[in-house]
């Protein structure tokens, strides 16, 4: 089966939002956010080195891939899409490239996305990768500094708490001496990967993009790439956040990523639920218009799947 079939045959898919965002939780120094727990370091302007701090006891004992992956098939979902590495620069996987990442800087140790694509391999769900290619609070020359605030119009885009200076940012520093190498050791590392799922492409240019959309096809030829790689390039249309079109697509590949809740990360205090009859719902209005629905987990600081979720997306599978 070509790629293009498989994922227009799949129709539902788990996405997966985890990093040290899950240890604040929403929270930081007495606050709560309002907004999506994996933007805290934005919202509460955390400086790297307190944020980067988190590396040092995120220790998740609990996270098990193989009941992650087996609680999507038992969903129903036929794919599954983890974040590699978010807007706050931290890689969930052993990256050659940058030491602040769960194997080098964490106690923790393990290599999540290694286990989560064997256990995808073992339980027949195909296995994708979110990565943030633009926005990297981590670096100095990060995305995102041409356009101040976030839509929510209260978070930036770049890291301006640490590197004020956006007037003098230079992304393809970033580009070059990390989003590129460790986009490539995501691709040779870790088997046959779906689909990359890129993300808020602001200040990617035109030839960044077909860079990086070049550099897929060539470890991966089959590995479908989505429209937020930017610059109208990509093998599928990602829909908005949440966005549930009526208009019917089944000529085109089309994916609408959505919330189980209000949040993508872990927000402890965040309880608003969607019940399986809403996500059922949802999955057939989207299917009939030829539309995939992958819908968001955020586990928590210690690698479980809310519970709640769990019981969401078993009565969905059954």
């Amino acid at each position: 089966m070509d790629s293009r079939q498989w994922f227009k045959n799949a129709k539902f898919g788990m996405m997966i939002h985890w990093g040290l965002y899950s240890l604040p939780a929403g929270e930081w120094n007495g606050q709560r956010m309002p907004f999506i727990g994996e933007w805290a370091q934005s919202y509460f302007r955390i400086p790297g080195a307190e944020y980067g701090a988190l590396s040092s006891i995120f220790n998740p004992i609990l996270f098990d891939a193989d009941s992650w992956v087996g609680l999507a098939a038992d969903a129903g979902m036929e794919y599954l899409v983890v974040t590699s590495k978010h807007h706050d620069g931290f890689a969930m996987y052993h990256s050659r490239v940058d030491s602040f990442n769960i194997c080098d800087s964490s106690p923790f140790g393990r290599d999540v996305i290694e286990e989560l694509a064997e256990a995808c391999r073992k339980h027949g769900v195909r296995f994708g990768l979110y990565y943030s290619q633009d926005l990297d609070w981590r670096e100095p020359n990060g995305g995102g500094y041409t356009r101040g605030h976030t839509n929510c119009g209260v978070m930036s885009w770049t890291n301006d708490w640490d590197f004020p200076d956006n007037a003098n940012k230079d992304y393809t520093q970033c580009f070059e001496s990390k989003i590129k190498p460790q986009v490539e050791e995501l691709l040779r590392n870790y088997g046959d990967v779906c689909l990359i799922w890129f993300d808020t492409p602001l200040t990617i240019s035109p030839e960044q993009s077909t860079e990086l959309f070049q550099l897929v096809k060539r470890y991966q030829p089959d590995c479908l790439v989505n429209t937020r790689i930017g610059n109208g390039l990509g093998d599928y249309r990602s829909m908005g956040d949440n966005q549930i079109p009526d208009d019917f697509m089944n000529d085109e590949l089309v994916e609408t990523p959505a919330t189980l809740n209000d949040t993508w990360g872990y927000k402890s205090f965040d309880q608003n639920w969607k019940p399986a009859e809403e996500v059922l719902r949802l999955k057939q209005h989207l299917n009939e218009r030829g539309v995939n629905y992958l819908l968001n987990v955020g586990p928590d600081y210690l690698g479980r799947i809310p519970a709640p979720c769990i019981d969401i997306l078993r009565q969905v599978g059954a």
